[in-house]
């Protein structure tokens, strides 16, 4: 039987907005057409798993109805100022069934690019979206009794949390929501308190370890049971369904990985039910706490969040942007997510990027469009994230062990050690050393280790800026090691105990 413990050893996710990026290959190109030097290329540089975000096929028929709001399309006219109506594509997260979209390809040319990725050592991560399909979805007709239908009082009564389905003879439903925000009218709201859908959820889930390697389970918080049952309250007691025993990713989790024990759950969590969803099974949350607090300079905030557990660390999924977010250079400026990226690559956890992110892009791209602007790629984001990630996907990374050390002050009358951040990473005799000065201006510190060798002298490369220095190892167990770093510079040293 599976129990769910430590943390599968991951470093570095990459995610494809696939709907967009396959249509820079030539016209017709499908999944199993893909040049594998692309690949080749995102290994080269550390990239183990591979998600192919919106693969699944949707219901065009409700673009017109559903992506065209005032919202909507003032995004659309940020990010893409000559957009069409025919380049609205609608939500890959409002999906008909778990079928490959045909525009991307069938069946086969996913197995096909499935095996090409093994063949490479990389591992494939697909969509899994737990909360609902598409308001147009023909399991509606087929299997209704997995969502949550309503007498058609409530749809007179509220006819935008509720809708009328043409192709069911239960003819009303709820849309699926997030508590927090208006409900996604694009969607129908599966329902978590049903055993049928529990049944039918975990079916899919079995057949998708076919497929892929993983699942990214989108806004997997939504389907525990008391934010379920907080969701739907006043539907749940209309029909008197009273709350199961047991949580559905512990069943659904478990099930999936006594058939495939290496099968990967990534969620994306939010509101602090984090470690709730690892301890239920999932291998990797998200972390959006750590972009967030890095963002608003919260230095001590970060400090304090990076001594949480190390179970809990090391499956936290790290990240400056995704599909969600705002661009990393533009929500951070340049320099600083530079800072901020040597951050994320140098802490345990596994670090997801996003496609776009090394090449330096700043629009981000709302997932109902199909078409993305020209952007200029930039040399230096380029120059960086190849000599960053050539640098972390060293073994130490993974393997070795991960611990932080308080920067000290260098004189009684400097306090800019509090702008820095240090950790080491220790593997048999082998160290990194890395210091970031997460601030705009020059920043000194003293980083004082516990070293146990013989040598008088150490020499530490710093492999980030390519320099080389000689200390004294009475001086930096002592007095500490004196760093001076300009603003949101960073050092990654690497030297022998």
């Amino acid at each position: 039987m599976f129990i769910p413990g430590k943390a599968q050893r991951y470093s570095n996710m990459y995610e494809i907005n696939t709907r967009v990026w396959i249509k820079q290959f030539e016209k017709g190109t499908t999944l199993s057409k893909i040049p594998s030097q692309v690949f080749d290329e995102l290994k080269s540089k550390g990239i183990e798993l591979i998600w192919l975000l919106g693969i699944w096929k949707t219901c065009p028929e409700l673009i017109t109805k559903c992506c065209f709001s005032t919202d909507l399309t003032s995004s659309y006219s940020k990010s893409l100022q000559n957009w069409t109506k025919e380049d609205v594509i609608g939500s890959p997260f409002a999906l008909d069934e778990y079928e490959v979209n045909p525009g991307l390809g069938s069946l086969s040319d996913l197995k096909i690019l499935h095996d090409t990725l093994n063949s490479k050592g990389l591992k494939l991560v697909l969509d899994f979206v737990p909360n609902h399909f598409s308001a147009a979805s023909r399991l509606i007709k087929s299997h209704p009794e997995i969502f949550i239908s309503v007498e058609e009082n409530s749809f007179i009564n509220d006819p935008y949390t509720f809708f009328k389905a043409e192709n069911s003879s239960q003819n009303f439903f709820a849309h699926g929501r997030d508590p927090f925000f208006p409900v996604w009218t694009d969607t129908v709201q599966i329902n978590y308190f049903s055993s049928q859908a529990r049944d039918f959820m975990i079916n899919k889930l079995l057949s998708l370890t076919e497929l892929c390697d993983g699942v990214r389970c989108d806004m997997a918080m939504l389907q525990l049971n008391n934010v379920f049952q907080n969701t739907w309250l006043g539907i749940l007691n209309k029909k008197n369904v009273k709350k199961p025993d047991d949580e559905f990713w512990k069943i659904a989790i478990e099930k999936v990985k006594n058939k495939k024990n290496d099968f990967l759950f990534i969620a994306e969590a939010y509101w602090d039910l984090e470690r709730q969803l690892q301890q239920l099974g999932f291998d990797f949350t998200y972390d959006k706490k750590l972009t967030d607090i890095l963002s608003a300079d919260d230095i001590a905030g970060v400090k304090g969040h990076l001594t949480a557990g190390k179970e809990y660390q090391s499956k936290s999924v790290r990240f400056l942007e995704n599909h969600d977010e705002t661009r990393a250079v533009t929500k951070f400026g340049k320099t600083k997510s530079f800072a901020a990226a040597v951050l994320i690559c140098t802490i345990q956890g596994l670090k997801l990027f996003y496609d776009g992110q090394f090449e330096g892009k700043k629009i981000r791209l709302p997932l109902q469009l199909g078409r993305e602007p020209e952007e200029k790629i930039s040399s230096q984001s380029m120059e960086f994230y190849s000599k960053l990630l050539s640098i972390t996907k060293s073994r130490i990374f993974k393997i070795g062990e991960w611990a932080v050390i308080d920067p000290l002050p260098v004189s009684t009358d400097n306090a800019s050690n509090e702008y820095m951040f240090a950790w080491q990473w220790k593997l048999e005799n082998e160290y990194r050393l890395v210091i970031i000065n997460y601030s705009e201006k020059t920043s000194y510190c003293r980083i004082k280790l516990r070293l146990c060798t013989n040598k008088e002298n150490l020499r530490l490369n710093d492999l980030l800026n390519n320099t080389g220095y000689v200390r004294q190892v009475k001086e930096i167990n002592t007095t500490g090691l004196f760093i001076k770093l300009d603003g949101y510079q960073s050092h990654i040293f690497s030297f022998f105990e």
